[in-house]
């Protein structure tokens, strides 16, 4: 017999009191949670005492408020496979494949660089975080600050992303990139260089 309704059943009767109880461990009111998911209170409340159901665009606003997965937010039973089925994507002319699937925290991914990656002379840029990175295949020119370093294969960087940076690949093969990155590097770049060279400047003559 199925009972797999009965177990969805239980979850949503439940689900009310779980996220008054998440919101109360987190020490948030309404008003509170409201201006962090951009959901109304009357809407959170309702929620709360189940007279309303919840929709998956509502709880994903939550879980990323409260830095869960939808599974730990719903309280859905274990599953006995715990492997992830990652999506690539294309952004800043790389592939970038997910490797964690908690929102919030330190997030890992899989680079992928194409060959001639950034290019001879990339534009170095600064942003709050953390990150560090392992060499899979290939090689990478890591730019940071007045530093020009070559990371081969095998090699392991880590810096303060506050630091003016960029990374290329140098190779006319793609490069393997295994990245974690803290939760501010999730945010925009911003753009920043370090201070021009002045030629004949009898300070640094």
């Amino acid at each position: 017999m199925d009972d797999s309704g009965d177990v969805v059943d239980d979850v949503l009767d439940e689900l009310g009191e779980r996220l008054r109880r998440r919101r109360r461990e987190q020490a948030m009111t309404l008003a509170d949670l409201a201006a962090a998911t951009g959901v109304s209170e009357s809407l959170l409340s309702r929620l709360e005492t189940g007279r309303r159901r919840a929709t998956v665009d509502v709880l994903l606003h939550l879980a990323r408020v409260y830095r869960v997965t939808l599974d730990d937010l719903v309280g859905a039973p274990a599953t006995a496979d715990p492997r992830l089925h990652p999506r690539p994507s294309q952004r800043f002319g790389m592939t970038w494949l997910p490797l964690t699937g908690r929102p919030g925290g330190i997030q890992a991914y899989k680079l992928i660089m194409p060959a001639g990656y950034g290019g001879q002379e990339p534009e170095q840029r600064a942003h709050e975080g953390y990150e560090w990175m392992y060499v899979l295949s290939g090689r990478v020119r890591l730019l940071l600050g007045n530093n020009d370093l070559e990371l081969r294969a095998g090699e392991v960087a880590e810096f303060d992303t506050r630091t003016p940076h960029a990374f290329t690949n140098p190779t006319t093969t793609p490069t393997d990139v295994l990245m974690l990155i803290g939760p501010q590097g999730q945010r925009a770049h911003v753009r920043a260089r370090p201070a021009p060279k002045k030629k004949n400047d009898p300070a640094t003559s």
